[in-house]
């Protein structure tokens, strides 16, 4: 099985082209391949292949070798990939996720994609849609227990769940501690994942995040989406500001429209062929 290792702010997974449609056996593989001791390593992997509904069609899977509908960089990766390996010339391409067809806008240097703009669809609010076990219509500054812990949490779907808590101080919080313990809760009937999230200033927030399936990631682009969404509702910044994670930034703005819009650049690291199926 050929591979390309590549990481869009530190999220790092191993992108597979033409694996086909059969998935038995996948979540073994996925795990096995994603161990960063006895394998490549990896946030997870992403398997692309030609669409019907779009120009290509991407399929995530986390570490643990559950599948997720979005990725927000994985997708820019997935862009990068097919314009770099000369699958598609032009600059303006769709990509059928599970979580709904996502347009991209390529940016490439010396004929290498180096960044990419996603348009990431209008959030879901909802509570049933997210989904959460919640009676009302919508999770904003919920009082959530954990424990003996009380917090306070916004609920957003990217395509994938988030639940968000703004924090004084992300390098203090006990990301581990919480977070593998809320993914996990019985508010979310899917699991979720959690951001942690500092204000810094209205055009710049800085995130920490625990990504269901797979623990503490370097960032998570549906998460950044997921976190300016939820401090807009708050009103604590404006709708456009730079996120800052542990690798790297990502540019997010909620448009008018109601969709909202992340850039950030994508990076091949190593590419390869695995043989211990």
């Amino acid at each position: 099985m050929k591979f390309t290792k590549m990481q869009g702010a530190g999220n790092d997974y191993v992108y597979v082209y033409g694996f086909g449609k059969d998935e038995r056996g996948i979540g073994d593989l996925v795990r096995k391949v994603s161990d960063r001791h006895r394998g490549i390593g990896s946030d997870g992997m992403i398997l692309i292949d030609p669409s019907d509904k779009a120009d290509f069609r991407m399929r995530m899977f986390n570490a643990d070798g559950s599948k997720s509908a979005m990725c927000g960089n994985g997708i820019r990766c997935v862009g990068k990939y097919v314009y770099d390996k000369g699958y598609t010339t032009r600059t303006e391409i769709d990509i059928e996720t599970e979580a709904g067809i996502r347009h991209l806008t390529l940016f490439p240097v010396n004929g290498k994609v180096k960044c990419v703009k996603v348009d990431m669809g209008v959030p879901i609010l909802e509570a049933r849609n997210i989904p959460v076990d919640y009676e009302g219509e919508k999770v904003v500054d919920l009082p959530f227990s954990l424990g003996e812990r009380e917090f306070r949490i916004t609920c957003v779907s990217m395509g994938n769940p988030h639940a968000i808590l703004f924090v004084e101080d992300v390098e203090t919080i006990d990301l581990e501690g919480i977070g593998s313990r809320m993914e996990c809760h019985p508010f979310f009937p899917e699991r979720t994942n959690i951001g942690f999230v500092q204000i810094v200033s209205p055009a710049d927030l800085k995130m920490r995040v625990w990504e269901r399936g797979t623990g503490e990631t370097m960032a998570c682009g549906t998460g950044a989406c997921a976190s300016l969404v939820a401090a807009v509702l708050n009103k604590k910044v404006r709708p456009h500001a730079l996120v800052h994670l542990k690798g790297g930034d990502l540019e997010v703005e909620w448009y008018p429209d109601g969709h909202v819009y992340m850039t950030g650049e994508a990076e091949t690291v190593f590419e390869g062929e695995w043989g211990c199926i």
